[in-house]
C-alpha cells in the first residue's frame, strides 16, 4: 500500500507547482496590497506541495480505505457540488443551495426534516450575509421569477 501513497503524494506536487506556476502568471493590479494578489495561491501551492512531499518520503504503513458505502457518498457529494456550480447560474443563489445543503446534511446526520431545516435555513442566511452585509449582488431567484 506504500506504492498508493507515494503515487498519489508524486500526483500532488506535481499539481501543486502547475498551481503554483499558475499562479505566478497573475497580473498585479496597479493598486494592489503589500503581498500582490498571487500570494495566498501561492501559499496554497505551496503547502500541498509540502504534504504530497511528505507523502512520497512518508508514506502511511498500511493505510485503511474507507468501506465502500463510504466512498458512494464521497462520489454523491463530489456529483452534487459539481451539478451546484452550473445550477448557480440559471436557478440563482437560493435553491440550488437550499438542496445541495439539504442533501449533504442529510448524508452527514441522516435526519431528513432537520436537513431541510438546514438547507433553507443556509440557503437564506447566507444568501442574506452575502447581499447585504458583503454587499455582493447575488442573484437569489431564477432570472424572470421576481
Amino acid at each position: 500500500m506504500r506504492a498508493s501513497d507515494r503515487i498519489f503524494g508524486a500526483v500532488v506536487v506535481l499539481g501543486s507547482l502547475a498551481y503554483v506556476a499558475s499562479a505566478s502568471q497573475i497580473a498585479a493590479p496597479f493598486f494592489s496590497d503589500p503581498l500582490g494578489s498571487r500570494a495566498f495561491p501561492m501559499a496554497v501551492g505551496i503547502v500541498a506541495a509540502i504534504c504530497g512531499a511528505m507523502m512520497v518520503f512518508s508514506p502511511d504503513e498500511d493505510p485503511e480505505w474507507p468501506a465502500m458505502r463510504s466512498l458512494l457518498a464521497l462520489a454523491v457529494a463530489t456529483v452534487l457540488l459539481v451539478g451546484y456550480a452550473y445550477a448557480l447560474r440559471p436557478l440563482g443563489f437560493l435553491l440550488p443551495t437550499a438542496i445541495v445543503s439539504a442533501v449533504l446534511s442529510f448524508q452527514i446526520a441522516g435526519r431528513p426534516v432537520a436537513a431541510v431545516l438546514t438547507g433553507v435555513g443556509l440557503s437564506v442566511g447566507l444568501w442574506l450575509l452575502f447581499r447585504f452585509v458583503l454587499g455582493l449582488s447575488l442573484q437569489g431567484l431564477p432570472a424572470g421569477w421576481g
